[in-house]
């Protein structure tokens, strides 16, 4: 474990609050670090983040267990809050923009992660992260496509002579047009994927 200062600020709906502020009086926390594309639309938004997150519903049985889920956004608060709420998300959400080289010391920012707290008193740390692949544990559709016949038809698959693959790689995998693939059930919904930056 590594101790981080729960006293590091982050901006959520009540302004500026404590990292310690974020475990809501749990013991744990488990923090989603998504990527933002300063000064970009909606549409330009992480893709990967968009769709991982998205699938960050229901939080009941995390709580029962006394771990708070929050997302952690890497761009200022209110852009961000107006993209959680073009979503529909309705996760607890902070900006940690401005405290970024204090709670991922060392690692590259601008790429999602996972990262996991414990508080002790008013001590905080961290206990585990990833990056990168390693945050597909927040995806069930993956797991699930895996265990089609076709799998996840994307481009890296060994699959037989024939068997679709349309979803190509990298940013293909999770856009549709413009967009990451989940923004086009919102539009379609009449809901504004303006994000207030002219």
């Amino acid at each position: 474990m590594v101790e981080v200062d729960g006293t590091t600020p982050l901006i959520g709906e009540k302004g500026e609050v404590t990292l310690l502020d974020a475990f809501e009086g749990r013991p744990l926390l488990i923090a989603y670090y998504f990527m933002w594309h300063k000064d970009q639309p909606a549409p330009q938004q992480c893709e990967g983040c968009t769709l991982f997150t998205s699938q960050v519903r229901e939080r009941v049985y995390i709580h029962s267990r006394d771990v708070t889920y929050a997302t952690f956004c890497q761009g200022p608060y209110e852009p961000s809050i107006r993209y959680r709420d073009f979503m529909g998300w309705d996760m607890p959400w902070y900006s940690v923009e401005k405290s970024l080289d204090t709670l991922l010391v060392g690692r590259q920012h601008n790429r999602m992660h996972i990262v996991c707290y414990i508080s002790k008193g008013s001590s905080v740390f961290e206990t585990y992260w990833t990056t990168a692949r390693g945050v597909e544990v927040m995806d069930n559709n993956y797991h699930l496509l895996d265990l089609t016949v076709y799998g996840r038809q994307e481009a890296w698959e060994e699959s037989p002579q024939g068997w679709p693959q349309p979803w190509g790689e990298g940013k293909a995998r999770m856009r549709k047009g413009d967009r990451p693939i989940a923004q086009w059930g919102r539009l379609e919904a009449g809901y504004s994927d303006d994000l207030g930056i002219g």
